[in-house]
């Protein structure tokens, strides 16, 4: 968690809505505050509007447009100290795309548990 003692604030970009939905009622559940993108450009808004975030969660296949290689090297400009977790079906590793650096990778499919935890480390680092 956050050093302020508030809840890890995840955006979680994922435009499988059935995944994007067992993903986030599993966050919650391990206690994040969580908000949703279906896809990069919906991500970038909810940045660019100043909304608080402490860790970025993105498929890395979005769909038509962005993907979220790309999305995650556009959020490093907006928010340079923002973590970042990539998650995919299609690869399976890190050095299969061009990561921003002290990026995490998790291939698909996933344990909810193993995610959270991964991302509660990821948070307890940078605090």
């Amino acid at each position: 968690m956050p050093a302020t003692g508030l809840k890890a604030r995840v955006l979680l970009v994922e435009d499988e809505f059935l995944i994007c939905a067992m993903i986030e009622d599993a966050l919650i559940q391990h206690g994040f505050e969580v908000y949703t993108a279906a896809n990069a450009d919906e991500a970038l808004e909810h940045l660019t509007c100043g909304a608080p975030c402490d860790l970025l969660l993105t498929d890395l296949n979005l769909g038509p447009g962005m993907d979220g290689a790309t999305l995650a090297w556009r959020v490093r400009e907006l928010r340079p100290d923002l973590a970042v977790v990539y998650a995919s079906g299609s690869y399976n590793r890190i050095d299969q795309f061009r990561a921003v650096p002290g990026a995490t990778f998790v291939p698909k499919p996933y344990n909810p548990d193993r995610l959270c935890a991964i991302l509660r480390r990821m948070q307890a680092a940078r605090h």
